[in-house]
């Protein structure tokens, strides 16, 4: 990541340390500026805020060819996220071991967008296609599962289940997501949400262990 730090008045270690420490815990851009000044460091929030931005999307394209194979039994819901004053709806599916499998922030909750999600998260080389999915009573996912299968993307075995009971791991794991939202109340544009939600989702995969070699509670081998 040598050429990825040019030109920045900070050292590479200090940037990665603020972006890592913003995405894994429930801590605010000035809050990192006080613990910098703690050690030290004069770092303006700002400043933070721009090193998240940028090296966030990053972190996630680095991360992926290392994640472990998911399992074929796929649990899928969507949660709310606050973009500009507006609710977005952040789709995000894992496997039955709670495994993250792909996430996608959307302006609608609709058909097409749920297609495009299934889309995106099949086209990953390290997720199985399912045997079964699970959903809530969404009727845009009806649509999309048919149409997925009569476009061959879809096993034509796969099963749609409309199972909210099935589905408790998914909004379980939506948890971590609003605790790292819900504090900045929201984002002022789509770009910085979709960024950042990318390093938030990033981390937590590290942190629930899907990395090759990175086992969960192992905090040395994730940083």
């Amino acid at each position: 990541m040598t050429n990825l730090f040019k030109w920045r008045h900070y050292e590479s270690d200090i940037i990665l340390t603020c972006v890592r420490w913003y995405l894994c815990y429930a801590l605010s851009y000035r809050h990192l500026e006080e613990l910098m000044t703690e050690r030290g460091l004069s770092v303006d929030h700002s400043t933070i805020f721009r090193w998240v931005r940028r090296y966030s999307p990053e972190l996630e394209r680095r991360c992926r060819p290392h994640l472990k194979q998911t399992n074929d039994s796929w649990r899928v819901d969507e949660t709310y996220v606050k973009v500009r004053g507006k609710w977005m709806y952040l789709y995000r599916a894992v496997d039955s071991s709670g495994m993250t499998l792909d996430f996608l922030l959307n302006e609608t909750r609709s058909n097409r967008a749920a297609k495009r999600f299934f889309r995106k998260v099949l086209g990953r080389p390290n997720v199985s296609a399912p045997r079964v999915i699970n959903v809530d009573k969404n009727p845009s996912y009806i649509g999309a599962v048919r149409d997925l299968k009569h476009e061959h993307l879809l096993p034509a075995q796969c099963k749609r289940r409309a199972s909210q009971y099935m589905n408790n791991i998914v909004e379980q794991d939506h948890r971590f997501m609003k605790r790292k939202i819900n504090p900045g109340l929201g984002f002022g544009m789509y770009p910085t949400a979709w960024r950042t939600i990318q390093g938030y989702e990033t981390m937590h995969m590290v942190r629930k262990g899907r990395i090759v070699g990175v086992e969960t509670g192992n905090i040395q081998a994730q940083n």
